[in-house]
């Protein structure tokens, strides 16, 4: 019976030995990273809903002091508006390398951007950014790209 352990042993190191070096491929047959797409990607596109308006459609911030936490979604649609325009990102230390584009799609209200733990840097400096960032309606600053590096928020105007 020993030599049956034996062989169980090498087939089941071997399967997960060559499962935790797998590449997965999407129309390509040698994959050159984890996750290898030849074609188009898409993500999923949200927008923030005001938890206090029971079945709202709208998309807003929260009131001052109770900022809307961004926890779902790539490319969030943010709404603002001149009671509630504050966003919050979840904790930078507890989404390593999760990515967010935050569109401010109001013509009149800056979207105020909050983070549960983490600093804001810009992608070219090391000295960080008073909280919070802000999103001015109308201008070239509407849409920011904000990245977790596992500790704080890289953005990108």
């Amino acid at each position: 019976m020993f030599p049956n352990k034996q062989i169980l042993f090498l087939l089941v190191f071997g399967f997960y030995f060559h499962s935790g070096l797998s590449q997965v491929g999407i129309n390509t047959t040698t994959p050159l990273s984890t996750l290898d797409i030849n074609g188009n990607l898409n993500v999923k596109e949200i927008g923030i809903i005001n938890s206090n308006v029971a079945g709202s459609a709208i998309f807003n911030g929260g009131p001052a002091g109770s900022a809307t936490p961004i926890n779902d979604g790539v490319y969030i649609s943010l709404t603002p508006n001149s009671g509630s325009q504050q966003f919050i990102l979840p904790n930078a230390a507890n989404v390593p390398g999760r990515i967010y584009v935050l569109r401010n799609i109001s013509n009149s209200v800056t979207a105020q951007i909050y983070s549960f733990g983490g600093n804001f840097f810009a992608k070219d400096s090391s000295t960080l950014t008073a909280s919070p960032l802000n999103m001015p309606p109308n201008s070239l600053l509407k849409t920011v790209i904000v990245i977790s590096d596992g500790q704080n928020w890289t953005y990108f105007f």
